[in-house]
């Protein structure tokens, strides 16, 4: 038995584009043969892939298994066609955390569009430690990650001011911590904030929290606490910057990029950026 490159370049276009009808339109083939290439697989390694659940689908553990190889085994096969001069039209799939793709995503997709004018780009948003998985994985290609690394995967690109933010009508209560909105732990920003407050004698403690941005905002916009976040200056709708708070020290960003990803994809990536984050600081001075 072996494994061909169109279906498992068909089994990642399942994973990619979020079910078999998208993978189809994706590849231009139709969705028939996304499946049949699917069972091809499946009848070489003797295990289910992929299974019903609901209206869609969901890879099995071995699925999840195989989607990881696949992708090693089509970047190697990609960047061979490369070395002899035969592109391919495949996806940087780039990885950001809410508080990163806030402000920088959208700059970020023209960015990369001339910096990798033969790729196409994707961005997954997620949470930090499920972008490290990701890449792990293989699933992803970059990840845009606050906080400092040492590893050497993580390509530091640039700081991310943090500003406290509140609602208009909101004040402190004597003798009481700052309550404070954040995401769930673990999260970079939250600790930074419990840190810059602990830091200058502050009491403080978590009033809410959320998984999402929006969550995070939603509790600041009804008064439930500040929050830290890194939004390049631009103030988010219906709160107000709290310049009487200690000032926090910015956090660094980073490009991380998976085990086998062409070196110039990630330096590309990391160059434009670091511009991007030196342009949208100038602009929001």
């Amino acid at each position: 038995m072996t494994l061909d490159i169109a279906p498992l370049r068909s089994l990642v276009a399942v994973a990619d584009r979020g079910g078999f009808q998208r993978a189809a339109r994706s590849l231009q083939l139709s969705q028939s043969a996304i499946s049949q290439h699917v069972r091809r697989l499946e009848t070489a390694i003797g295990r289910p892939l992929v299974v019903r659940h609901g209206r869609g689908s969901r890879f099995t553990p071995d699925g999840e298994h195989l989607l990881a190889h696949a992708r090693r085994i089509l970047a190697a096969h990609d960047e061979a066609l490369r070395a002899f001069g035969v592109e391919t039209d495949r996806a940087v799939v780039i990885g950001s955390t809410e508080h990163a793709a806030a402000q920088l995503l959208p700059a970020l997709t023209a960015a990369l569009e001339e910096s990798l004018p033969a790729s196409r780009t994707r961005f997954r948003i997620d949470r930090g430690t499920r972008l490290r998985d990701s890449l792990a994985a293989g699933t992803i290609d970059l990840a845009l990650l606050l906080g400092s690394s040492d590893d050497p995967r993580a390509v530091p690109v640039g700081e991310l001011e943090l500003t406290w933010y509140a609602a208009p009508s909101w004040a402190p209560s004597a003798g009481r911590p700052i309550p404070i909105a954040a995401f769930d732990d673990p999260c970079v920003l939250r600790s930074r904030a419990l840190e810059t407050l602990a830091e200058h004698g502050i009491p403080a403690e978590i009033s809410a929290e959320s998984a999402q941005l929006a969550g995070v905002q939603a509790a600041v916009g009804a008064g439930l606490g500040v929050a830290l976040m890194a939004t390049l200056g631009q103030t988010p709708e219906g709160l107000v910057p709290r310049v009487d708070l200690p000032a926090p020290r910015p956090l660094p960003l980073n490009v991380w990029s998976r085990t086998g990803l062409p070196p110039e994809v990630t330096q590309a990536a990391a160059a434009a950026i670091a511009r991007l984050l030196v342009f949208e600081l100038a602009e929001g001075a």
